[in-house]
């Protein structure tokens, strides 16, 4: 019977195939192959027998030896042998054993016939395969018939009741006509890889190959069921076995040809098709990953076959428990076709998890193993609740057959056991080594290589546990047991593209850093970039209005990389000007003359929105900007000294608002719920308190009757109805009143955030104290010794005079003067709750060249005090004393200055000056002599450049008054007599005649 013939307008497909052409007849086929055939194949090519002997192997039908080799029940052990896998396992015990059949093969009309021998559990398919090897006919095309029935693929010899010395006739088969043009592309790429593998040189093989799996693929229809029957083409086409035949080929370049058009027609499936076709073309890369897992499960090919089918399986998440429309043929993904590969994983990670507690420095858990472990049990898990509901409803007697293995679903429990088991040992051999080496070195750092991957695996284990009863039990009491090491991984090596939701759905195994640092996880990370910072220029006394327009009329994308912060007339920037901008302006933003934010009264670091912010039009649109504010400051890592009410809290979370989290925001309304639900119930329902469900709401200076309910008015008060009342009381008081300023604060915060779909989840990560340390910082005092450990040395030693004078009098100042000896030397007023240690840089303390009437300087922007080398200690407590004034160490991050001594030379007067209030002096000291001809108005600034001091020039008419002889400024007349010079503004009245003055230095 001629095979159906097929042509194509693409040139492509016009090869030269001589006389190995799939378009001829059998009978063709029969007299140039038969011939040669003996039985075994043992007078063939040895090379097709090589092959041939692989394919025979490979597509063995395994599930009737399976028993043997299978794991059953939880007291199951895991075999310690080489991952390779039990399937390959089981096709070299089932041919050992067991009687083999002999039968013969009638291969063409013309009568010449095959002797072949196989295991009655060998599939019709097998068969198939083999007699391509030996032919060059396709699967496709070929049919077998025994007693006058024709044999299906799927069915094995024992089946189909072959037995020995059976006669077999091999018969033409007509190629179905559905996607004709796809099958003529796999019948012409079938053709040359059969070519390659006897070793002939093709022209051009590689291009055209290459070029028809393209071809292939793009003629992939876009409908479900189209596409489930399209891929089913390629598997039936044999072209799988071909081309894994290729790849073990022993001809000089095959392997790099098969491994090419493997890795071509992988990442066809991966890339060029859209994810809901992932669970059709998942059929034929399973089919490819199963016959390279024989090759071997360290080979490149099938990790990266492997790690395709697995990402595949994860996006399309397609598992079937049973078979039939949706199992075989039909595209689909059985849930024992997943198993092997979960098993050969969990035996690798078996093994080199104690490879880790044998060997602390080897290198732990493949990357690319738990990614696949995970991926291969993302549909494992969705087949085993499929099952599990269907228990639920009574549907067992539909499991039958071993569609569906029970066996399985308790080898994953086995998994579980087993590598939760191992998972407390790493844990505990972790602990060991950090504990050894911090005795050792007194270092804490993590140098335990082989752990990073641990984090992974738990998570993989917690999804397996909620399958089983009692394992999320056990699984957690693991956790609690290794909680300071789960901490340890958890920061270490916790990513922003994971999901962390699994371990704070157990709160207790955390700790507070664990849980500040999963939700700064939802952050981008700060750029240092200053091509992509968000850069702002702002006028102190416009703080809060300009903020407003950077910060709340920017992008999001705009604030996510960055800020670079300026204040106009200023020369000072970087992070120490950045971190006073997020203290003034959260300062502003929360300082109740605005309207905003309402302190509680107990409380004034803790606030919660204002219900009468609406006074304000633009109130909402502060809100968000205020939110942008608190989330960048997070972001920056910035203590800015305030706090959230419990209450405001909540709702960030997405939570309800009741009775305890009110107290301290209105501790009068707390205590008067807490009385009437305290109540004897004869005396509330006596309606002696006149109460009922409406509430009195200040609106602009006008009183209003709000009903809190529908018909509340007239709903009176009563011992049933009291918790409803204080309910909804409470609601309306602090959610109902607010909820517009919550919900415009929240999106604001979002903005910030990677994704600001994650806002809730950030505030639902932490607890309120988490929020507390996180924004406001530490409220311990200020410890000297951590300070003196986080701080070192330029130009000094730590022996010292100087250095020990100064540490001798900071331990002696009251805590205020040591913080704002803190913010003059870092611009950080709050400590993070870790101290010194949770700030982003060491300290130091560097050896300036001035002389000893100089004051220290400090740059903030690297955490740097610099002084003079004092000549004894009394003077650097006087100089100390004097930058830890609070209107001089809050005023500026870089001051450089000297006691200013007047003189008066040739009509000059002359001084240095270098913090404001010496500078008022000296100008009131001016204006005392000059009266109204001159006024002065000095605005002083925040200056954070390296070793410059604030001098000032003043020259105007015949008068000339220089100020200091280092860094200067030059001023001069101006229209409207107004200068502006960096650090001071100045307004001043002109003076047409104005003689010289003598100044007696003495007054």
């Amino acid at each position: 019977m001629p095979i159906t013939q097929t042509t194509t307008a693409d040139s492509v497909f016009q090869l030269q195939r001589a006389n190995h052409s799939s378009k001829r007849k059998l009978d063709d086929y029969g007299d140039e192959y038969g011939a040669d055939a003996g039985a075994d194949f043992a007078g063939g090519d040895p090379e097709v027998a090589y092959a041939a002997g692989f394919l025979a192997g490979i597509k063995r039908e395994e599930t009737k030896n399976a028993s043997n080799s299978r794991y059953r029940g939880a007291d199951a052990r895991v075999s310690s042998s080489t991952p390779s896998s039990s399937r390959a396992a089981q096709f070299r015990s089932g041919s050992r054993s067991g009687s083999r059949l002999q039968f013969f093969v009638r291969m063409m009309s013309r009568g010449n016939t095959v002797v072949m021998q196989a295991s009655p559990h060998d599939t019709v398919k097998s068969i198939h395969e083999r007699i391509m090897v030996l032919t060059g006919i396709p699967v496709f095309e070929q049919g077998l018939t025994y007693r006058g029935k024709q044999l299906q693929w799927e069915n094995t010899l024992q089946e189909c009741g072959v037995q020995n010395d059976a006669n077999l006739h091999l018969v033409g088969r007509m190629r179905s006509t559905e996607h004709p043009q796809a099958w003529q592309v796999l019948e012409n790429m079938v053709s040359l890889v059969f070519r390659l593998c006897r070793g002939e040189i093709v022209h051009e093989a590689t291009k055209v190959i290459k070029s028809l799996i393209t071809s292939y693929m793009n003629m992939a229809p876009k409908v479900d069921d189209a596409t489930a029957s399209y891929f089913h083409i390629f598997v039936a086409s044999n072209a799988p076995s071909m081309l894994v035949t290729l790849y073990i080929s022993p001809y000089a370049g095959n392997k790099e040809r098969g491994d090419l058009f493997v890795r071509h027609f992988l990442n066809s499936c991966r890339n060029n098709m859209a994810k809901p076709y992932h669970a059709q073309c998942a059929s034929v890369v399973l089919e490819l990953c199963s016959l390279l897992m024989r090759v071997g499960c360290d080979d490149p090919l099938y990790l990266h076959c492997r790690n395709t089918l697995g990402s595949m399986l994860e996006s399309a998440g397609c598992c079937h428990v049973y078979a039939g429309k949706h199992g075989k043929g039909g595209g689909s993904i059985l849930l024992q076709d997943i198993c092997p590969f979960v098993r050969e994983l969990s035996n690798r990670l078996l093994r080199d998890l104690e490879l880790c507690i044998q060997r602390p420095n080897s290198s732990g858990p493949l990357q690319t193993d738990v990614s696949d472990f995970a991926a291969f049990l993302t549909p494992l898990r969705k087949g085993i609740t499929q099952l599990q509901a269907m228990r639920g409803m009574g549907l067992d007697e539909k499991c039958h057959e071993g569609i569906l293995l029970a066996e399985e679903v308790d080898y994953l429990h086995l998994i579980f056991i087993q590598m939760l088991e191992k998972m407390e040992q790493c844990l505990r051999s972790m602990q060991e080594f950090l504990s050894d080496k911090l005795r050792r070195d007194r270092d804490v750092g993590l140098t335990y290589s082989g752990c990073s991957q641990y984090l992974s695996i738990l998570k993989e284990l917690y999804q397996i546990s909620k399958l089983y009863d009692g394992a999320e039990e056990k699984f957690w009491k693991v956790l609690m047991n290794q909680r300071s090491m789960l901490c340890i991984l958890v920061i270490q090596y916790a990513k922003r593209s994971d999901d962390h939701q699994w371990i704070l759905d157990h709160r207790s195994v955390t700790n507070f850093e664990v849980r500040r640092h999963l939700a700064m996880l939802l952050f981008p990370d700060v750029k240092e970039d200053y091509e992509e910072l968000h850069e702002m220029l702002i006028d102190r006394s416009q703080l809060l209005a300009e903020s407003y327009e950077y910060i709340a009329q920017a992008k999001p994308a705009s604030l996510h990389a960055g800020l670079f912060m300026e204040f106009k007339n200023e020369e000072a920037t970087g992070p120490g000007v950045l971190r006073e901008w997020f203290l003034l302006v959260c300062q502003a933003i929360f300082n109740p003359e605005n309207a905003l934010f309402v302190a509680c009264p107990n409380d004034c670091r803790r606030f919660y929105p204002n219900p009468a912010s609406k006074v304000d039009p633009l109130h909402l649109k502060y809100f968000s900007f205020a939110g942008r504010v608190i989330a960048l400051a997070l972001m920056h890592k910035v203590q800015v000294g305030i706090v959230f009410d419990r209450l405001f809290f909540k709702q960030l979370a997405g939570k309800s608002v009741t009775l305890e989290d009110i107290q301290a925001a209105d501790p009068y309304l707390y205590s008067s719920c807490k009385q009437i639900l305290q109540m004897e119930a004869d005396f509330i329902d006596s309606d002696a308190l006149g109460l009922t469900f409406v509430r009195e709401v200040d609106e602009l200076g006008h009183r209003k009757v709000v009903e809190l309910c529908s018909g509340g008015k007239n709903l009176v008060v009563n011992s049933k109805n009291r918790e409803k009342y204080v309910s909804l009381l409470i609601q309306n008081y602090f959610e109902t009143s607010i909820s517009e300023q919550v919900s415009h604060f929240a999106k604001g915060f979002g903005d910030i955030l990677s994704n600001s779909r994650q806002q809730p989840f950030f505030f639902k990560s932490l607890d309120l104290e988490d929020l507390d340390w996180m924004l406001h910082g530490s409220e311990s005092t200020i410890s000297v010794e951590d300070w003196k450990a986080h701080t070192e040395y330029n130009g000094y030693k730590e022996t010292d005079c100087q250095i020990s004078w100064f540490w001798e009098i900071v331990g002696r100042m009251p805590a205020e003067q040591r913080k704002i000896l803190l913010f003059f030397w870092t611009s950080v007023k709050y400590l993070p709750v870790e101290g010194f240690r949770g700030l982003a840089s060491r300290l130091y303390i560097y050896r300036s060249m001035e002389t000893e009437d100089r004051l220290p300087s400090s740059h903030t922007c690297f955490y740097r005090l610099c002084f003079p080398p004092y000549s004894s200690k009394a003077v650097m407590q006087d100089r100390l004393r004097i930058i830890t004034q609070e209107h001089i160490g809050c005023s500026f991050g870089t001051l450089n200055w000297s006691l200013p001594p007047f003189s008066f030379v040739d009509q000059r007067i002359t001084t240095c000056c270098y913090h404001h209030r010496q500078v008022m002096e000296f100008f009131g000291y001016l204006i005392k002599i000059l009266g109204n001809h001159i006024q002065i108005v000095v605005k002083p600034t925040l200056h954070d450049g390296m070793n410059v001091g604030v001098h000032w020039k003043f020259e105007w008419k015949k008068i000339h008054v220089p100020l200091g002889n280092g860094f200067s400024f030059h001023i001069c007349q101006t229209y409207h007599g107004k200068a502006v010079i960096k650090n001071i503004e100045m307004f001043m009245e002109p003076l047409l005649h104005l003689e010289p003055y003598r100044l007696n230095p003495t007054n």
